[in-house]
């Protein structure tokens, strides 16, 4: 029988001697394995298990609640959280009103890198936007994240080392297995119709794409952040206001030339 993988978070209330050391020898009684194990957040653990039989969750699940020393806060099938939550021992932040939306400081980049490298695993169409000030690490952690999920990327527009503005592809770079790096604020203010023609049809690409500015971009496009999958939001520190007419600005006025793609 297929196993299945589980994930158990509790919160201690008693933090006793010997407390992991009975709750590890419970799971070993009911043959379900332990794949990692860490701290998620103050005083709670997070556990990634394995199991046979779902019936085995369920008699653990009857046990623990009996325990007083503990407090189970969730047992469920990991999602993509609880996995990055139990390898960085810290959960990610979400927007509690839009679930899209997650938020990471410039401290926790691998955190960030590891999150958009499973995001791009994931087959099919999938429209990702990253906010952040000039500086704090947007287009080097989609580049990461690139190389961490094995994908090739390629810049539509950027700023990276040159201002690029592609118009057109070669063949093989038509591929659902690339990943293609958007810079709304180049597009928007730069950009030709054979530009944005080239965005449309990589937009029908079962493809990762990723557009930095995405508020920007879906000013001056059919495009809306509805048809966004996944928000980044990156800052420097917790308090730091992320603001466009600056980064507008500084990209307008940027004069280091276009790259050769620009045609």
């Amino acid at each position: 029988m297929e196993k299945t993988e589980w994930y158990l978070e509790y919160e201690i209330q008693y933090n006793r001697p010997g407390l992991l050391g009975d709750i590890s020898s419970l799971l070993g009684m009911l043959s379900i394995n332990i794949i990692s194990i860490n701290g998620v957040e103050n005083s709670r653990r997070g556990m990634l298990l394995l199991s046979n039989h779902d019936e085995q969750i369920t008699r653990l699940k009857s046990i623990l609640q009996t325990m007083d020393t503990i407090k189970i806060t969730k047992i469920r099938k990991p999602k993509l959280r609880d996995k990055l939550a139990v390898r960085h021992g810290r959960y990610i932040n979400s927007d509690v009103d839009d679930r899209k939306t997650f938020r990471f400081v410039r401290n926790e980049l691998g955190l960030l890198v590891d999150f958009m490298a499973e995001l791009y695993k994931k087959e099919g169409h999938k429209l990702i936007g990253i906010r952040g000030m000039p500086r704090v690490g947007k287009t080097e952690s989609i580049v990461a994240a690139s190389v961490c999920a094995n994908k090739r990327w390629l810049f539509v527009s950027s700023t990276l080392l040159k201002q690029t503005i592609r118009s057109q592809l070669i063949q093989d770079e038509y591929d659902s297995d690339n990943l293609y790096i958007i810079d709304g604020i180049v597009s928007t203010q730069r950009a030709n119709e054979k530009h944005w023609q080239l965005i449309r049809e990589i937009m029908q690409l079962p493809a990762i794409k990723v557009v930095e500015h995405p508020d920007m971009f879906v000013q001056s496009t059919e495009y809306e952040l509805d048809d966004f999958d996944y928000i980044i939001e990156l800052r420097s520190n917790e308090n730091e206001e992320i603001t466009y007419e600056p980064i507008a600005e500084q990209r307008f006025n940027q004069d280091s030339g276009f790259s050769a793609f620009d045609f």
